[in-house]
């Protein structure tokens, strides 16, 4: 006579492919295209040296995305894991130093792109209607919670909401495409911002920030075991993704160019509201506000359901923190991970509400430890292709080893950049990685037979 089968605790789960190709395109689209595309496109145009020059500039830029999104798609075909990364470096270095990583998505790399994000929407919303001295910063935590609660309702209600999100936020640039678009060519003038010397373009300068407004694709490898026929849509997400990307970053820039003229941008530190302005009136400084943090909403709620997934693989893999290695069957959503997540970037939010320079702290506090785990994660396709010869690969990096070292060299410049303009923020975020380390020595002694 056969054994009773055990019950199933709902808790004993693990993640299932359930997300349809449209589903990754929506979340990859919408977590990089957030507010950064309405600010660093008068900066580039600042530097670029030539109307034609910045338009090749975020060409360029899409391209070496693109490149790096090859090299993922390597990765997350090869080893879907609702870890992403921190399953890669795991296999390539060894868990001390995923653990690190993880670590550090769940006190800063996450948490803070979270926040900032949120003082985003706060901003915006704040010039619609101000909730006082503290606006934003309340705005922030709203929005926080309220979409922390909609992810641990499950992962479809979490992606059914990133699909409106997004569909509304194409109709949004949509609509400020068309305003460039109709207005009136805008009359040249020799005059730039003082600094920018069209004869010396900074091109350089210009490449970090158009980098750091394509940034965020990388995040779609947290979702490789959640896609269905993951092995083949995980590439199609990420090329598709990417190339939508690319194609309405250049329109905006098209438009802005159009209805501002390359000296209007730079001189522009509100270019869209300033488009909107001449085209629509009044009406257009509303419009450039909600569009600008549907945008910011769009991105905060593709990088909960992304960030929390690295904190389950972390609880998986180390007893310490096991409680964020539970699946919830009924919900689909590491539901534990999501509610520490939040809690992190109700702190975070705090912090940057006390520096009373909410967006500027945040992205100094994360950005220098996102480049050098970027650029381990690179360096991390070489490793595997050496250590792990006969894993299948369903899909491989053309040009290899041309295109990952072009990706890998152009994070380790945007690590030193960020580096090179080290502020409080930073610091402080350096210094919460390296508080993972006596976190780490504890963890791997809890994990001894």
């Amino acid at each position: 006579m056969s054994e009773p089968s055990k019950a199933v605790s709902p808790w004993d789960a693990r993640p299932e492919p359930v997300l349809e190709l449209r589903d990754a395109i929506a979340l990859i689209v919408g977590i990089v295209v957030g507010a950064g595309i309405f600010k660093t496109p008068s900066l580039v145009a600042a530097n670029a040296g030539g109307a034609w020059a910045m338009l090749g500039l975020w060409l360029l830029g899409g391209i070496v995305s693109l490149i790096g999104a090859l090299c993922y798609a390597e990765l997350a075909t090869a080893c879907p894991h609702a870890g992403g990364e921190y399953h890669f470096l795991t296999r390539a270095y060894g868990k001390k130093l995923s653990f690190l990583f993880a670590w550090a998505r769940l006190a800063v790399i996450t948490t803070g792109s979270v926040a900032l994000l949120a003082f985003v929407f706060g901003d915006y919303c704040s010039r619609l209607y101000s909730l006082g001295g503290q606006s934003s910063a309340i705005y922030a935590a709203l929005i926080v919670v309220v979409l922390t609660a909609v992810n641990i309702g499950g992962v479809k209600s979490g992606a059914v909401t990133q699909n409106w999100l997004t569909a509304l936020q194409a109709l949004g640039f949509l609509a400020l495409i068309v305003a460039g678009l109709a207005a009136a060519p805008a009359a040249e003038t020799a005059a730039l911002p003082s600094g920018a010397d069209p004869a010396r373009p900074a091109w350089g300068l210009c490449m970090v920030f158009v980098l750091l407004t394509y940034g965020g694709w990388n995040e779609a490898a947290y979702i490789s075991a959640e896609v269905k026929d993951g092995r083949r849509n995980m590439l199609r997400a990420l090329v598709w993704g990417m190339c939508i990307i690319t194609a309405l970053y250049l329109a905006v820039n098209f438009a802005f160019l159009r209805g501002l003229g390359l000296s209007g941008m730079a001189r522009s530190q509100v270019v869209a509201a300033d488009l909107l302005q001449q085209v629509w009136g009044s009406a257009g400084a509303w419009a450039i506000s909600v569009l600008i943090a549907l945008s910011a909403l769009t991105s905060i709620n593709a990088t909960i359901i992304f960030g929390a997934r690295s904190n389950y693989a972390l609880g998986c893999d180390w007893p310490l923190l096991g409680f964020l290695g539970r699946w919830n069957a009924r919900t689909g959503t590491p539901t534990r991970a999501l509610l520490l997540q939040g809690v992190v970037a109700l702190m975070l939010i705090a912090f940057g509400a006390v520096m009373r320079q909410g967006f500027e702290t945040m992205v100094d506090y994360t950005a220098p430890v996102f480049w050098l785990f970027f650029l381990l994660t690179g360096i991390a396709l070489f490793v595997l292709r050496w250590r792990e010869p006969e894993l299948a690969r369903p899909f491989r990096v053309p040009l290899y080893p041309l295109l990952p070292l072009a990706f890998c060299a152009s994070s380790a410049w945007l690590l030193y950049s960020s580096l090179a303009y080290t502020r409080l923020g930073a610091l402080v975020g350096v210094g919460v990685l390296a508080g993972g380390v006596p976190l780490l020595a504890l963890a791997a002694r809890r994990r001894q037979p």
